[in-house]
């Protein structure tokens, strides 16, 4: 399985990564830590027989996809062993995640996961995985206790390898444009 994912700015990723290693701390589950996979967002979940059959499709994304903003808001659980955190599903996600299944889409010998489809797609970032359920209890007491609505700039797009994770692919995307009469995402909650 090859994963095409976004990465976020130093920022952002410091916090994530912080998380990651409080939860693994906490619950005694290191599997994110032992396993090095560095804080991302996966847009699509590609089963294929090479990489090398994935490799072109990716490449032509560069220089093609902006950078953008986006807004993590809570957390959730992938019952019953993952913790994750999540954006809210805006316009930027939604183009990205459209943009990157149709580069990918039609590849000869390729299966895209059904869970990483457009429409049947749950954006998150995983923050521990594997957990059991006292493990998932620790980790939940951590993320009530430190975690905060955030912003991140998506910086980078990459393709994977995954178990353990390892980067084949990965580069900057243009700069973010600058709308002219927008204004700034608020980081405070609606409620």
């Amino acid at each position: 399985m090859y994963l095409i994912s976004v990465y976020f700015d130093n920022t952002a990723a410091r916090k994530i990564q912080t998380l990651i290693e409080q939860i693994a701390a906490a619950s005694g589950n290191h599997y994110m830590t032992e396993k090095r996979i560095p804080p991302h967002l996966t847009l699509c979940s590609i089963e294929a027989r090479s990489v090398d059959v994935l490799i072109p499709a990716v490449k032509q994304l560069e220089n093609r996809l902006r950078q953008g903003t986006v807004l993590f808001v809570t957390v959730g659980q992938l019952l019953p062993y993952v913790l994750y955190t999540m954006p809210v599903l805006n316009q930027y996600l939604q183009e990205l995640v459209f943009q990157v299944n149709d580069a990918v889409s039609g590849i000869p010998e390729t299966a895209v996961s059904k869970y990483y489809r457009p429409h049947s797609w749950l954006p998150h970032v995983t923050l521990g995985k594997t957990l059991s359920k006292e493990q998932m209890r620790r980790a939940f007491t951590v993320v009530q206790d430190r975690f905060s609505v955030f912003e991140a700039h998506v910086t980078e797009l990459g393709l994977a390898k995954v178990n353990p994770h390892d980067d084949v692919l990965r580069f900057h995307l243009l700069p973010q444009e600058v709308p002219s009469s927008n204004p700034p995402i608020s980081t405070t909650p609606p409620y």
